[in-house]
């Protein structure tokens, strides 16, 4: 039965080693599944999270996923908006990686939520005046829209394609992709956007407080901006380790060389903008409120010091950037992966300071600093969807035909 569900023309492990690759991230995954039922069933206060630490792994996490699974809608923009033909070769990955970045997403909300029971009212009961209620319905909307996209790919199936109305009924969907692309398009960019805007709003937080272009402050911009430069390094990212671990070649180098290029231009305008937007915070928001940057990191060296600054902006920053802006670098695979995976490091390293050292912060002249560390409750949580993403890939890879060049490169 499994090797009638394999596509034709390609190889694949043993089923033997497949299960046994699968039944190892499924422990994990159980794992994690003990830590939900904990946190569902005793509540939160399994976790490390305290009046200062709202926001903690979860939600970091939370916004890690969302940023890296951009490659999704931007990759879908670029394909069938913009017409970048190269691209079609690597879409489908996109759209795994991205549907399962929001499907992590969703489930490490319903996680937080604490009372999952109870998710439901943020629809039937919204805060009209609150960004986070814009994220919910678009997230939500979007993963539906990333659903849509995955569904050709699954009745791909040469089992599901023998079923004549089936053949059909995908043959047309993808007739249609660039509507979704249009829509996902249309809702990543307010999501993305809203998930910056919320800190960015909060004026008695000195370190996320930004001014901005009438209601958007500038982290609205900047959280959209750093998206769509991290998204495309990390599908390709995806992409370089699938083909290591399966030692197959799967899509051309030139098109994984096309979205180093995408998100080193992306990553350059990004930077320009977030330089700008870390000078005028430095040097005109904070003396108005009568502080100074130093005062907002713990030294140089500390857990939060003033280090995260120079490696979100230098080390896994600027350094990307010229690695995958310049075609002769781009074109040797070291330094290709090695700029693709310093830009998601980057990112992650932006969401962090966002969503935890904020609120480490003195607020009071009485004030120490609060660090924070996750209990293995809200590790094993958070690792469980990672696990789960990479048995939904292995299957997707073994029964799908997610890489139309496969067969061509592996003769």
């Amino acid at each position: 039965m499994d090797a009638a569900l394999i596509p034709p023309g390609v190889k694949r492990c043993s089923f033997k080693k497949f299960i046994i690759w699968v039944s190892f991230w499924g422990l994990v995954v159980l794992w994690g599944l003990y830590g939900l039922a904990l946190c569902w069933g005793k509540g939160l206060n399994q976790t490390n999270m305290n009046d200062y630490y709202g926001f903690a792994l979860w939600i970091w996490a939370d916004l890690g996923v969302i940023a890296l699974g951009a490659g999704a809608f931007f990759s879908g923009f670029l394909r069938y908006i913009v017409g970048i033909d190269k691209l079609k070769n690597i879409i489908n990955m996109a759209v795994v990686v991205g549907w399962l970045c929001y499907g992590s997403a969703l489930l490490i909300l319903a996680i937080d939520v604490g009372q999952p029971l109870r998710a439901w009212h943020i629809f039937w009961y919204p805060n009209v005046h609150s960004m986070l209620t814009e994220v919910a319905f678009c997230i939500s909307t979007y993963f539906l829209v990333l659903c849509i996209e995955y569904l050709p790919l699954v009745l791909e199936n040469i089992q599901l394609q023998k079923n004549k109305f089936i053949h059909i009924f995908s043959h047309n969907l993808h007739e249609y992709m660039v509507i979704f692309a249009a829509v996902g398009t249309f809702l990543s960019f307010f999501h993305q956007g809203s998930l910056g805007g919320v800190p960015g709003v909060l004026y008695s937080r000195p370190f996320t407080f930004r001014e901005g272009f009438f209601v958007w402050p500038w982290t609205f911009f900047l959280f959209i901006l750093s998206a769509i430069a991290a998204g495309p390094s990390f599908t390709l990212l995806c992409t370089w380790i699938l083909q290591k671990v399966t030692k197959r070649k799967l899509v051309k180098y030139d098109v994984l060389e096309l979205l180093g290029k995408i998100s080193g231009i992306l990553l350059c305008v990004y930077l320009v903008f977030k330089s700008w937007d870390t000078l005028y915070w430095a040097t005109h928001t904070l003396p108005q409120k009568g502080m100074t940057i130093s005062q907002l990191y713990q030294g140089w060296f500390g857990p939060y010091g003033m280090w995260l600054l120079v490696a979100e902006l230098g080390i896994f920053g600027i350094v990307p950037a010229l690695i995958l802006i310049c075609p002769a670098l781009r074109k040797k695979e070291f330094w290709l992966i090695l700029g693709a995976f310093f830009n998601c490091i980057g990112i992650l390293i932006s969401r962090f300071v966002f969503t935890v050292v904020a609120w480490g912060i003195p607020t009071y002249p009485f004030d120490k600093w609060v660090l924070y560390s996750p209990s293995w409750q809200e590790v094993a949580t958070t690792v469980m969807p990672v696990a789960l993403g990479v048995i939904v890939v292995s299957l997707s890879y073994r029964y799908l035909p997610v890489f139309p060049q496969e067969r061509e490169l592996n003769p």
